[in-house]
């Protein structure tokens, strides 16, 4: 019997800034509550994460300063506001964990990709972080040019 080849997911949209400024503890995958317009506008590719955080509001985890664009062929009268606060699904030990990592102090709740999983439902990773510092930034920076370097040389010799 032949092997399935492994799902493909499709990324909406990428925090790239994320690894860079934030020191990432953990990540789990979330569910999001989208609008129609605002899962069609995803698979556009039209969604922006970048400024995005996630904080627990009324029991309830919000991912706020999120962009999703309006969808073009929507028309005017079913459009969604694009910076809406959206729900996140979570089980129950899922939030409360998350919600205990945040009350300790200087940890935050990070977006690091939307995406479609091979059932076609819009995901997202979410990650414990906590901020860096300049000198932790400077780095990490030096670490990865390093990286680069490196593979660039054994490249060359081999």
């Amino acid at each position: 019997m032949a092997k399935r080849p492994a799902p493909e997911t499709r990324i909406a949209a990428d925090n790239r800034k994320a690894r860079f400024n934030y020191a990432i503890e953990s990540s789990l995958e979330a569910g999001i509550e989208l609008f129609g317009t605002e899962v069609k506008a995803l698979r556009e590719g039209k969604a922006n994460i970048g400024d995005a955080y996630a904080t627990p509001k009324n029991g309830e985890l919000l991912l706020m300063n999120s962009y999703i664009a309006e969808y073009g062929q929507a028309g005017s009268y079913f459009q969604h506001e694009p910076r809406r606060p959206r729900r996140l699904l979570l089980h129950k030990r899922e939030l409360s964990r998350l919600m205990i990592a945040v009350e300790r102090q200087g940890m935050t709740l990070v977006p690091l990709r939307i995406y479609f999983n091979d059932r076609g439902r819009a995901k997202i990773e979410i990650a414990v972080a906590r901020g860096k510092k300049l000198h932790d930034k400077r780095e990490s920076d030096k670490a990865r040019t390093w990286q680069r370097d490196k593979a660039r040389l054994l490249r060359d010799r081999g």
